[in-house]
């Protein structure tokens, strides 16, 4: 019971911090007409992620072309 009375007063004694609401200035950015995709407002973090998967997709998509090639040789003696 002890252990539960602490618990109770850890949980019900923190402080409660304030988060501020960004909602209305992510909006903003999201909604803005700059000739972005939507994708890519985010800034560089963004479009260094976009280029990353795209690479990564474009190098499994050739590994993927060229072991299927290879496997459809037909194996020399």
């Amino acid at each position: 019971q002890a252990l539960r009375q602490i618990s109770q007063r850890t949980i019900s004694t923190a402080a409660r911090r304030q988060v501020e609401n960004r909602v209305p200035e992510h909006q903003k950015l999201f909604q803005e007409d700059n000739g972005l995709p939507v994708h890519l407002k985010g800034g560089a973090k963004d479009a260094l992620l976009y280029r990353a998967t795209m690479g990564l997709t474009m190098f499994g998509t050739a590994y993927a072309i060229y072991y299927l090639i290879v496997s459809s040789m037909p194996k020399q003696p």
